[in-house]
């Protein structure tokens, strides 16, 4: 009987045994993954910081666009205002100091005329013996003394006098000189009558004492008088096509 039960006991071991030997290989055995099991973790790459000055989003796992900061096109408007800024202020100094100058001594000219006022007209030109005036008839007047006892002989006699110039140009000669250019109307009464002419205008100014001056006026009529015109030079008279234009003056 005891013999039965030992070889039974045996038997149980044996069995708890094989049991626990199953339950630790079962425990160390890997189960099959399935393919998402099998599939390595895909690494998202961090978002890229949004450049300074740009608007630009990424998305979280999204590859950026490239930044439309850093490309030509992005570049070329850049460009376009730095060269309309040049071409302004190219623009905005065509006139120099010295260009401003001689104008603003042409317009006192201008203004001592239309006032009839000796003193400023006479201010302008060059108080010397060398100064020559070729006037509008076709005379010539020395010195600045003769020039301005002629002009206070007529000024108190022009009233109302309006005076218009276009096309003024003015003409630097280096440093030291320059040449204005215009075209001119006035009207006026002269001693109680109106009277109105029109011609062209050359000034020429030099620099003296740091001041510009008028040193020589040539004023010449818009319509001369043919008698003061070789036959060669006169214009043909309206409407008559048959006679050549005139060639240019052989005259100094």
């Amino acid at each position: 009987m005891f013999k039965k039960s030992f070889i039974a006991a045996a038997l149980a071991l044996s069995f708890a045994a094989t049991a626990s030997a199953q339950n630790t290989n079962s425990s160390t055995t890997v189960a099959p993954q399935t393919p998402a099991a099998r599939r390595p973790a895909t690494r998202r790459p961090a978002p890229r910081p949004t450049p300074t000055g740009g608007t630009e989003k990424v998305l979280p796992g999204a590859t950026p666009e490239p930044d439309a900061l850093d490309t030509p096109a992005a570049a070329a408007p850049t460009r376009t205002r730095r060269t309309g800024a040049t071409q302004t202020t190219s623009t905005a100094a065509a006139a120099s100091p010295a260009e401003r100058a001689v104008r603003a001594t042409f317009d006192t000219l201008l203004n001592g005329i239309r006032k009839s006022d000796v003193e400023m007209v006479m201010s302008v030109y060059w108080n010397s013996p060398q100064l020559v005036i070729f006037n509008n008839n076709g005379t010539v007047t020395r010195t600045w003394e003769q020039v301005r006892a002629n002009r206070a002989s007529s000024y108190p006699d022009a009233k109302n006098v309006q005076l218009e110039v276009r096309d003024v140009r003015v003409s630097m000669l280096g440093a030291g000189g320059a040449i204005v250019s215009c075209l001119w109307t006035q009207t006026q009464e002269f001693r109680g009558t109106p009277e109105s002419a029109s011609g062209r205008l050359t000034v020429s100014f030099r620099l003296i004492n740091n001041g510009w001056k008028i040193v020589h006026t040539h004023s010449s009529p818009a319509a001369p008088d043919p008698s003061r015109l070789l036959p060669s030079e006169q214009a043909p008279p309206a409407g008559d096509a048959t006679k050549p234009p005139p060639p240019p003056s052989r005259q100094p």
